[in-house]
């Protein structure tokens, strides 16, 4: 008589193995995936308590000296600027017009919201407590990035068609009017105030060097690169690029105290990043989820 034929599973778990997970169909993981998505938006969508998004007195203190340097340099700088910027030599604005594309926030957002899609989907009740707690701690990290990215950006793109500031290029005549406005006409040529690659290159410049302090020194020189580009091809003047940074550092700087308010990536009492899952946990937790080998 033929013995009785066992699951596979049950045949891994007496042959010692780690039984091999259940495959998922595509309709399971797309519906595990909006699942997740949506539990972790409501773990974050509530307002924190108010006094957690109060700014420390330097932090205002440092944000109404910016905005007198962004007052005081359209009366004295904007307009010198902008007349350098249109006799500077071609290879430099050639070279400057490749270099200012890297603020654009899609080199960001794109590859973030990507990540948070893909967690989204590895996550399932079918993994181990462990590996549950290793992907929802990256995909706080990843929300994070592309929160504190995408919100002062976004803020921007309304903001600056509503302002209406004229670009050093509209002056006709080859002269720069650093106080021609035309609110809300929603006319790429009169979006100049804020910058918004200036906003995106500090607030990721923020956000990146919280949750990965050693990378400040790099990312800063980026931002700075990225500021002084904006510039460089006529397309702000400095006080443009000014507001803009100071709107991305505000927008990083109040998304990461959200976070902190719920214990998210970051404590709440200093503001410092929590201890990441190490490599080999994440190693771990990919491996059970599918992937890796």
């Amino acid at each position: 008589m033929n013995a009785p034929k066992l699951p596979r599973h049950e045949i891994a778990t007496a042959n010692g193995a780690t039984p091999a997970r259940p495959r998922r169909s595509p309709e399971q993981i797309a519906r595990g995936a909006l699942q997740n998505l949506e539990r972790w938006s409501r773990a974050i969508a509530p307002p924190p308590p108010a006094k957690m998004l109060r700014p420390p007195i330097p932090a205002v203190v440092a944000a109404l000296a910016t905005l007198y340097v962004v007052i005081g340099s359209m009366f004295v700088f904007d307009a010198p600027a902008s007349h350098w910027a249109r006799h500077e030599p071609g290879w430099l604005r050639a070279a400057f017009e490749k270099i200012t594309n890297l603020g654009l926030s899609g080199w960001f957002l794109i590859p973030f919201a990507a990540i948070l899609l893909w967690l989204a989907a590895a996550m399932s009740p079918a993994l181990s407590r462990r590996s549950r707690g290793v992907l929802a701690a990256l995909a706080a990290r990843f929300g994070f990035l592309f929160l504190a990215i995408g919100v002062p950006g976004l803020f921007v793109a309304i903001v600056k068609r509503m302002i209406g500031r004229a670009r050093p290029y509209v002056g006709g005549g080859g002269h720069d009017d650093p106080f021609s406005y035309m609110p809300l006409v929603w006319r790429p040529e009169y979006a100049a105030m804020p910058s918004g690659h200036a906003t995106t290159a500090v607030a990721a410049a923020i956000a990146i060097g919280a949750i990965w302090p050693r990378t400040r020194p790099i990312m800063w020189l980026y931002a700075l690169i990225v500021m002084a580009s904006r510039v460089l091809v006529l397309a702000h003047h400095p006080s443009d690029v000014i507001a803009g940074a100071l709107t991305g550092a505000a927008g990083a700087c109040l998304v990461r105290r959200w976070f902190a308010a719920r214990r998210l990536v970051f404590y709440g009492h200093d503001l410092r990043a929590d201890p990441a899952p190490s490599w080999r946990r994440v190693k771990a937790a990919l491996q059970e989820a599918g992937f890796g080998t």
